[in-house]
């Protein structure tokens, strides 16, 4: 199978453009797409939620032709290319490398929406963006149960044992920013819908203290365990769609 026929298919289930579209809407930066061609035929995937080290390895070890990876493996400009980078092993094995970050997000039942999905949504209540087919940043009812029992729930679904927790009210109002969601904007969407318990990852301090004083509680999770779950959702979808490609899944234990 071709690289732009992979990226088409990645295009059909979290389009490309959705990207483009909400670094316009809302100021963001993005650089999503086909991020190196080594220009072959590719019979063997490697997914992974990063281009790092460990998913490189991976990838040679299996004989893959293509990394895939959620997190951009360019993200920003790039001056030189050192041996340490991760890219670089890539290209001198041959492997290309497609990354599909804020259009994953954002698509409808991409990452974001899946972190809704496992945190319990049963129906949401408001969403911080909207783009065209998808958004960023939702508020949700899951019912209403403790805190303590919340997050075992999250644990066990996320497969993580990192969780740092803040607060003692129940969980009934959700609201999740899949990735490092947690900023002003944020916390003030969280609390002007009425969230009870904000779920996101890589916070800064005051930013906690600023949720806790609303009357929040606040859930923090590993970047990766937060995104990691979409992401695979997102691979058991598409790798029905690799017609003669195998195609294989790489967690790294050590961050989640």
């Amino acid at each position: 199978m071709k690289l732009t026929e992979i990226y088409r298919e990645a295009d059909t289930l979290a389009p490309f453009s959705l990207s483009r579209e909400y670094c316009e809407k809302y100021g963001a930066y993005d650089n999503s797409g086909i991020l190196a061609d080594c220009a072959s035929e590719i019979s063997c995937a490697l997914f992974s939620l990063d281009c790092s080290a460990r998913a490189v390895e991976a990838a040679k070890r299996i004989g893959a032709e293509l990394l895939f990876t959620h997190h951009p493996a360019i993200y920003v400009p790039l001056k030189e290319l050192s041996s340490e980078n991760p890219l670089t092993e890539c290209l001198k094995a041959g492997i290309s490398v497609i990354s599909a970050h804020l259009n994953l997000d954002c698509a409808a039942g991409g990452i974001d929406d899946s972190l809704a999905e496992a945190l319990g949504a049963r129906e949401r209540i408001a969403r911080m963006h909207t783009l065209s087919g998808g958004g960023y940043g939702s508020v949700f009812g899951i019912g209403g149960i403790p805190l303590a029992e919340f997050s075992d729930r999250v644990k066990r679904v996320l497969n993580t044992e990192r969780i740092v927790l803040y607060g003692d009210r129940p969980a009934e109002k959700i609201a999740s920013f899949c990735g490092a969601g947690m900023d002003e904007e944020t916390v003030r969407f969280a609390f002007e819908s009425g969230a009870d318990t904000f779920v996101s990852s890589d916070p800064k301090h005051h930013l906690i203290a600023s949720a806790v004083e609303k009357g929040m509680n606040v859930v923090i999770l590993t970047h990766y365990a937060a995104e990691n779950y979409g992401f695979h959702k997102f691979y058991q979808n598409i790798k029905e769609r690799l017609e003669g490609v195998r195609a294989e899944f790489f967690t790294d234990e050590k961050l989640i």
